[in-house]
């Protein structure tokens, strides 16, 4: 066992029930686990001589919970700002790039992921849900898994689906849907692989038909009763995400968003659901009843023009909320602390008042609200017998300066680009500001060159 001592610390933010930010603080961690946590004072005295390992923050840091990822589409990072898709809204966008996705393989599905990986973990996330839907040519998702796994991330891979197409009035192309008796099959397949349902874990499955426009009420069904099969698998989905797709739901089904998926068994305390930014008051009461979580993903919201969701509503109602960075071929970032940020300023704006959103709720949506929405009770806050994933960020910054007045709500009002050190179950993962799992500047031009051979094929 190896214990690591975290002191020194300017600001700890535990977010922890009583929402204690402790001054000059501290943290031992014993391998993966979170021992104590206090003041320097409160550890025992002899806390530097009994660990293995010391980090000292030099009382220039502030240190939280690891931020939670809740909707991504990993891949998209090989078809950021396309031309022709940068005016479209979902459904345009969608038809644009299908075509281009079509092409992918599992090199660059896997290269894709760990670049989307290396962004997240930059920018403070510890955890991350991604929903990957295309399984063209010899892409499978053990490829992402195993990706992900190599850059240190935890993570909840989400195994999507498209099993109607143009032809029978779905939106995706005919050639990247897969029959619904295989995508049963390899949803079964992934979570007796890889689902891990125990505290800690570093990966588990969830399972995720891709959109209603894109699948049957049957496979939607069916997915629930597979996930409900199996110990802590959870659904995930995209649900009301814009003006089209309420369109969409009332002429294929005659039902809203929120009534066909109750009527498929996907309300519920082991679901949520990607944008719901067309939720209506009925259906937010809907979830709060049945404990329905939302990935609120504001930036592609706004890419896409796809307006703005209900978030201090959904908020008031105590339905789950977390952050979703989105797409990054529809955000076109990774950046999840500025999500966050963002999350505040556009809850703002909808409802013209300064007090919609504070810094600190914005923080908890994106660590504990996040952990709720995934499932999780051990992340998201830090408190002893929690998992070791924490983020320290220099308050000695340009960005910061001036702010130390008040650190924790600074780093959702200014603008932080990278956070200095970020450890997950335990282990480092950013040291100074770099990246420690992966050769950074060798991924990217790995990326680039998988990115443009994807847009060149034919």
């Amino acid at each position: 066992m190896t214990t690591l001592l975290v002191t020194n610390i300017h600001t700890l933010a535990t977010m922890d029930d009583e929402q204690r930010e402790i001054r000059h603080g501290a943290m031992l961690i014993r391998d993966n686990v979170i021992e104590q946590v206090g003041t320097i004072d409160e550890l025992p005295p002899n806390a530097r001589d009994i660990a293995d390992d010391v980090l000292d923050l030099g009382d220039r840091h502030v240190v939280l919970p690891g931020l939670v990822n809740t909707h991504h589409h990993f891949f998209q990072t090989l078809t950021r700002a396309v031309p022709a898709a940068q005016n479209q809204e979902l459904f345009g966008w969608l038809n644009t790039l299908y075509p281009i996705w079509s092409n992918l393989t599992a090199e660059m599905l896997a290269i894709g992921a760990q670049m989307a990986a290396a962004e997240l973990m930059l920018s403070g996330c510890t955890t991350a849900s991604d929903h990957h839907y295309l399984f063209p040519n010899d892409c499978t998702l053990d490829a992402e898994i195993q990706a992900v796994q190599a850059m240190g991330l935890r993570f909840h891979a989400s195994r999507g689906s498209l099993s109607v197409g143009q032809s029978q009035g779905g939106l995706p192309p005919d050639g990247v849907i897969q029959s619904e008796a295989l995508i049963l099959k390899d949803s079964q397949r992934l979570i007796e692989a890889y689902h891990d349902p125990e505290p800690y874990a570093m990966v588990r499955i969830v399972v995720a038909p891709t959109s209603p426009f894109s699948v049957t009420p049957d496979l939607m069904r069916e997915s629930a009763a597979l996930a409900r099969s199996y110990p802590g698998v959870r659904l995930h989905t995209h649900l009301a995400e814009n003006n089209n797709d309420i369109t969409y739901s009332l002429e294929k089904f005659g039902l809203s968003p929120e009534d066909y998926a109750e009527s498929v068994g996907w309300l519920g305390a082991d679901v949520w659901h990607a944008h719901c930014v067309k939720l209506s008051d009925r259906a937010i009461a809907q979830f709060a009843r049945t404990g329905t979580g939302v990935a609120h993903c504001p930036c592609s919201n706004m890419r896409l023009a796809s307006g703005i969701a209900p978030l201090r509503k959904l908020l008031d109602h105590q339905v789950p909320v977390g952050l979703g960075v989105d797409g990054s071929a529809s955000n076109d970032s990774s950046h999840l602390l500025q999500e966050a940020r963002m999350a505040l300023l556009l809850a703002r704006v909808k409802d013209e008042d300064p007090a919609a959103l504070t810094a600190r709720e914005a923080l908890h949506i994106a660590t504990r609200g996040g952990a709720k929405v995934l499932g999780r009770n051990d992340i998201g806050y830090l408190a002893p017998g929690m998992a070791a994933d924490f983020i320290a960020i220099n308050l000695d910054r340009p960005a910061l300066a001036g702010a130390h007045h008040d650190p924790v709500a600074a780093l959702i009002f200014c603008q932080v680009d990278r956070v200095d050190h970020s450890f997950i179950n335990g282990q480092p993962v950013v040291k100074n500001g770099v990246l420690l799992t992966r050769d950074l500047p060798e991924l990217v031009e790995t990326h680039n060159q998988l990115a443009q051979q994807l847009l060149e094929t034919p």
